[in-house]
C-alpha cells in the first residue's frame, strides 16, 4: 500500500472512531484540509463530513430496525439532538425515522402494474411523488422488490385508473417509458450522495451520454466513478431517472439494473 492510500485509510479510520472536524482529521495525516478533502473524495467517493454523515445515518437505521426506541437510536447515532437527524437525516431516510425503524412502518405506499412502451413496470408513489419505477414480466418479482424496499410500509395494490391520486402519476409514467414529455412528481429515497448522483442524471440531455468518469466530475468527485457506479446501480426509478444515459469510458454500455437490451434500446430511441 502506497503512503497517500495508507494516509486515506487513517483518515478513514478515525471517522469510524469518532467525529474529527477537518482540520483535525488533516492534521492526523500530515496534509492540508483541502487536499485531504479532494484526495478523500476522489478514493472514496464522499467527502470527509459525507461520509461521517452517511456512516451516523447507517448506525441510526441499524438500531431503528433493531426495535430501539427513536431517542435511543438518535443519541446512540450520534446526533446531538433529535432535530439534527429530523432536519438531514429524515430527507435521507426519505421518511421519518419511528417510520423507517419498522421499514417503514407507518407509510403508505400504493403501487400498481401497468403496460408500458417498454414493457411492465410496476409503479408505486408516497404521498410526496413516484418512489418506484421497476420493469419486469415477472409481477411476483417486481411485487418481492417493493415489499423487501418497504417491508413494514402498509402496501396497498390499486387497479390502474381507480386511484385518483395515482392515476394521474401512472399516465405520466407511461408517458415518461414511452419518450413522450411528462411532468413525473418524485420521491427521491436514497442517501445524500445518491441524490447528488441521481440529480446529475437528470441534468443529461435526452440522447447524450456521460461516461461513468465524467459523471464523477459532474458531482465534484474526480476519480470517483465507482462510487458514481453503485449510485447508479441503486436508481429504483427506471428512465425517469436516467442512469440509461451513463456508460463506460470506451462508450460500452457498463451494466444496466434492467438489462442491457433495455438500455440500448431507450438509448437508440432518445438518439432518434
Amino acid at each position: 500500500m502506497n503512503d497517500a492510500n495508507a494516509k486515506l485509510d487513517r483518515a478513514r479510520r478515525l471517522l469510524d472512531e469518532g467525529e474529527p472536524g477537518l482540520r483535525e482529521l488533516a492534521d492526523a495525516v500530515g496534509w492540508s484540509p483541502a487536499h485531504l478533502q479532494r484526495r478523500f473524495s476522489a478514493r472514496f467517493g464522499l467527502s470527509p463530513a459525507d461520509y461521517l454523515a452517511q456512516r451516523k445515518l447507517g448506525r441510526l437505521k441499524q438500531a431503528l430496525r433493531d426495535g430501539r426506541d427513536v431517542t435511543t437510536a438518535l443519541y446512540d447515532a450520534g446526533y446531538g439532538s433529535p432535530s439534527r437527524v429530523y432536519e438531514a437525516g429524515a430527507a435521507r431516510l426519505g421518511m421519518a425515522p419511528s417510520r423507517y425503524r419498522q421499514g417503514g412502518a407507518g407509510e403508505s405506499v400504493r403501487w400498481s402494474v401497468i403496460d408500458t412502451a417498454l414493457g411492465r413496470a410496476l409503479v408505486a408513489a408516497t404521498g410526496r411523488g413516484i418512489c418506484a419505477i421497476e420493469l419486469g414480466d415477472d409481477e411476483a418479482a417486481l411485487e418481492a422488490r417493493l415489499r423487501r424496499e418497504f417491508p413494514g410500509a402498509r402496501l396497498e395494490r390499486v387497479d390502474e385508473g381507480r386511484d385518483e391520486f395515482l392515476a394521474p402519476r401512472l399516465a405520466a409514467v407511461a408517458d415518461a417509458l414511452a419518450g413522450r414529455a411528462a411532468e413525473v412528481e418524485l420521491d427521491l429515497i436514497g442517501t445524500a450522495f445518491q441524490k447528488r448522483v441521481w440529480d446529475a442524471l437528470m441534468r443529461i440531455p435526452k440522447g447524450q451520454t456521460l461516461s461513468y468518469a465524467e459523471l464523477a466530475d459532474a458531482v465534484g468527485l474526480p476519480r470517483g466513478a465507482r462510487a458514481v457506479a453503485r449510485a447508479c446501480g441503486g436508481n429504483r426509478l427506471a428512465v425517469v431517472v436516467p442512469c440509461h444515459r451513463v456508460v463506460r469510458g470506451d462508450g460500452s454500455l457498463g451494466g444496466y439494473r434492467w438489462g442491457l437490451p433495455l438500455k440500448q434500446q431507450v438509448l437508440a430511441r432518445e438518439r432518434a
